[in-house]
């Protein structure tokens, strides 16, 4: 029988399926991620594993794997594992890809809507007992109608935030290494995009070269009404620049569903400025796209452990 290590329970969708083909199930029954030591334990007593974005998966727990077969990740994403010693091992290694779009692609919205019109201090003003009577210059915010928007990305999920602006008159420029074909936008250098667009949202995945793409110096090319929204990958954004950023005016607002570090400490800044909203990395959280997403992760497991190639593997494995 093939024993299954997941790093968190996950939705019941998946794991009937693992059930289903006669699979044990060892299942991290903790709140938290496991520890690296829970990790290397897991691993050593596994043939598939499924993780979660939260997990590091680098080569010393790895290096602990003895009959691993597969690492199927828990998101769309795979920077939480060291592909390279993956590979090297004999390990495919897979992701969940293009179920979680769209519902990514609302939640940048969300965001984006959120601080524009700076939802979160109406709600507040409301429930401190501040709310007296209509007044002419309360919480004035930004129209998103008719405004540029510019896409850093335009994979998958840049292209479905694309696809919202229509609805709404935006202008829409992009970064992106190729030229994209059937959506209204025009690729701009990252220079030209920082300088023109009133909302920024981030779709880039995280890589050496995009790491701190978002810093002081580029935080200094935006519009001092410019909004910064990112559902991408916390690293991709200097936090301090970031922090600096708000307090000083040189940005007018951000809307975060990832941070770094993440999760944030109680007492960070980016959490008592009025300007930046902060979510707990809840982008693909729907119950719909977190079920395909397990059955997809499972449906990975299964093709490997049965011997077929996996749907959505990211790695190659050489002969």
């Amino acid at each position: 029988m093939y024993r299954v290590y997941i790093t968190r329970k996950i939705p019941e969708a998946g794991l009937r399926l693992l059930k289903d083909h006669g699979f044990e199930l060892d299942i991290w029954p903790g709140d938290l991620p496991p520890s690296k030591e829970e990790l290397k334990r897991g691993i050593s007593q596994a043939d598939a594993m499924i993780s979660l974005l939260t997990d590091k998966i680098d080569e010393e727990v790895i290096s602990n794997a003895r009959n691993l077969k597969v690492i199927a990740n828990y998101a769309v994403g795979y920077d939480n594992i060291d592909l390279e010693a993956a590979t090297k091992a004999g390990i495919v290694v897979t992701n969940t890809p293009d179920v979680l779009t769209e519902t990514t692609a609302d939640l940048a919205w969300a965001l984006m809507l959120s601080v524009a019109r700076r939802l979160i201090e109406g709600v507040s003003h409301v429930k401190d007992g501040k709310w007296r009577t209509w007044e002419p210059q309360l919480l004035l915010g930004q129209d998103v109608y008719g405004a540029t928007l510019g896409i850093v990305g335009m994979g998958r999920i840049g292209q479905a935030v694309a696809r919202r602006a229509i609805g709404f008159q935006m202008k829409v420029l992009y970064t992106s290494r190729s030229e994209k074909t059937g959506i209204d936008a025009q690729k701009v250098s990252l220079d030209e995009l920082l300088a023109q667009s009133d909302f920024i949202s981030l779709h880039t995945p995280l890589t050496k070269e995009t790491r701190h793409m978002i810093n002081k110096s580029t935080l200094k090319r935006m519009k001092p009404t410019a909004i910064l929204i990112n559902t991408a990958r916390g690293p991709l954004v200097d936090t301090a620049a970031l922090v600096e950023a708000l307090r000083e005016g040189q940005i007018a607002g951000a809307g975060l569903d990832v941070t770094d570090p993440e999760p944030l400490p109680r007492n960070h800044p980016l959490l008592y400025l009025p300007n930046c909203i902060v979510v707990p990395h809840i982008g693909s959280a729907s119950q719909r796209t977190r079920d395909l997403m397990s059955e997809i992760a499972a449906r990975n497991v299964i093709a490997v452990l049965e011997g077929s190639q996996a749907p959505n593997q990211v790695n190659i494995l050489g002969s």
